[in-house]
């Protein structure tokens, strides 16, 4: 740009004032040279078209600030049917940002921002044109859309920018709605848990459409929580299921969600009663109390059901399924554990003992476990791959074909070549052995003198007792 033209754009400026909702400058397309040039706005006189029209979503296009107001269709339509015999329906706004709105007729399970102005609902637009005594919006209703304005104390009304938030039978259109698809919106999922793994699978699979939940976790939202959880700053102190709710209603308004702040080991009544109701059933506890109990309700109940966790520092994971016949998690494991499992709460590890009672509140803070957040990534991305899968059988839906890629029972995923990977090879030249960074399916069987599925359990002393009696049989998960 020569001199003379950044002059007269400095001259411009100076002149009309500096407007940041408009772009100053113009692009013209020369035909000989076939190239673009950019020159301020209004001096092209020479050969050659303007065509700043033509990038209106770029950064030479003119830009224009317009508020923007969401309506909900569903409230929509019964704001038309109270207006066939009312004058006006009140409702409120909710200010998002400074530019955003969201208007609503009753408060829901949700947190509002406190920032909120009333909302008049009309068909007279003359409402609109009226003057206010306070700061109020006006939606004018009409057969097929609506207008709203901002309404200011002594000032002239604004124009704000309609925009729907799909109804019931719309959220799952690709077309018009805000999630995948509608195969699985009568689906139940049972999710207990609500850390760092729970809390990011209950949301994608809420986003994928899943349209039933039943959240279980005593825990709240602490400070050690937040580098690897959903929750934020705002979420310290309140229970993961309230959090969780709020989460998976963000995604689908319409999902129905039940919450039980509970323990289930203390409520296994209430833990085989909504593992019979599951149609999958998440488990992302972090120790084996809970997964023993939930295993045999899932044998019991016959209900799929899949574990996840992450080993020390989530250097790596695995990942179990559970399906009605096949090896159940007490067969995986047998009398062991595999690998040190993550601490990631003082509170429940002196629970459930694997922090023990003497170790004084330095060491024990000390011994809780912070893995990275993308490492946990991997492993809830698999869990909810297997949890599709298992809620898909028998519906067509685009992630079918992981059936066939999806066969074992169990997982393995390693993060990093340390400690129990230590002696893995890296992924350039692994040779026929296992490398990072890849996942590694595992054959199981089920275990002939398995405590929780067998038909038959030998004890120490030699008695062979059948499954009817299994009821009696004390389980030592230490």
């Amino acid at each position: 740009m020569t001199n003379a033209e950044l002059n007269r754009m400095a001259e411009d400026v100076r002149d009309e004032g500096l407007n940041q909702g408009s772009s100053m400058k113009d692009l013209v397309f020369d035909p000989v040279t076939g190239d673009f040039r950019q020159v301020p706005r209004g001096s092209h006189r020479g050969d050659g078209d303007v065509v700043t029209e033509m990038t209106n979503k770029g950064f030479a296009a003119e830009h224009t600030t317009l508020e923007m107001v969401y309506l909900g269709e569903e409230d929509l339509i019964n704001v038309r049917q109270k207006l066939l015999t009312e004058d006006k329906v009140k409702a409120f706004a909710e200010m998002i940002d400074n530019e955003v709105y969201h208007v609503h007729l009753t408060l829901k399970k949700a947190r509002y921002s406190t920032d909120r102005i009333p909302v008049v609902f009309t068909k007279d637009e003359r409402v609109a044109m009226s003057p206010v005594d306070e700061d109020m919006m006006c939606i004018v209703v009409r057969d097929e859309d609506a207008d709203a304005f901002n309404l200011v104390k002594d000032q002239k009304r604004r124009r704000l920018k309609v925009d729907y938030i799909p109804s019931r039978e719309n959220i799952f259109s690709r077309t018009k709605g805000i999630l995948e698809v509608g195969a699985l919106k009568n689906k139940r999922v049972l999710v207990i848990g609500l850390g760092s793994f729970g809390s990011q699978i209950a949301i994608e699979l809420a986003k994928a459409g899943v349209g039933n939940f039943a959240l279980m976790d005593f825990d709240r939202v602490e400070l050690h929580n937040l580098s690897r959880h959903t929750a934020t700053v705002r979420d310290l102190g309140r229970l993961k299921t309230n959090v969780i709710e709020e989460a998976i209603l963000g995604k689908n308004p319409y999902a129905s969600v039940d919450k039980f702040p509970v323990d289930i080991n203390k409520d296994l009544e209430l833990l085989y009663e909504e593992v019979g109701k599951a149609d999958l059933v998440i488990c992302a506890t972090d120790n084996n109390t809970s997964r023993f109990n939930l295993s045999k309700a899932l044998v019991e109940k016959e209900k799929v059901g899949i574990f996840g966790r992450a080993i020390t520092r989530a250097e790596g994971g695995d990942v179990f399924r559970y399906r009605p016949g096949g090896p159940c998690y007490c067969c995986l494991i047998g009398e062991g554990n595999l690998q040190q499992e993550e601490i990631t709460n003082v509170d429940s590890a002196r629970r459930d003992g694997r922090i023990a009672a003497y170790v004084s509140p330095e060491d024990a803070d000390a011994m809780v476990q912070v893995g990275l957040s993308s490492d946990i990534e991997p492993i809830c991305n698999l869990m909810v791959k297997l949890s599709l899968v298992e809620l898909s059988r028998g519906i067509e839906s685009g992630i079918s074909s992981l059936e066939q890629e999806l066969v074992y029972d169990f997982y393995m995923w390693a993060n990093r070549r340390e400690r129990h990977y230590g002696n893995w090879k890296p992924m350039p030249e692994p040779g026929n052995l296992p490398t990072i960074l890849r996942w590694y399916g595992v054959k199981t069987a089920k275990e002939n003198n398995c405590p929780i599925c067998s038909g038959h359990v030998v004890l120490d002393e030699g008695e062979d007792l059948p499954a009817s009696s299994m009821e009696d049989i004390s389980i030592d998960l230490s």
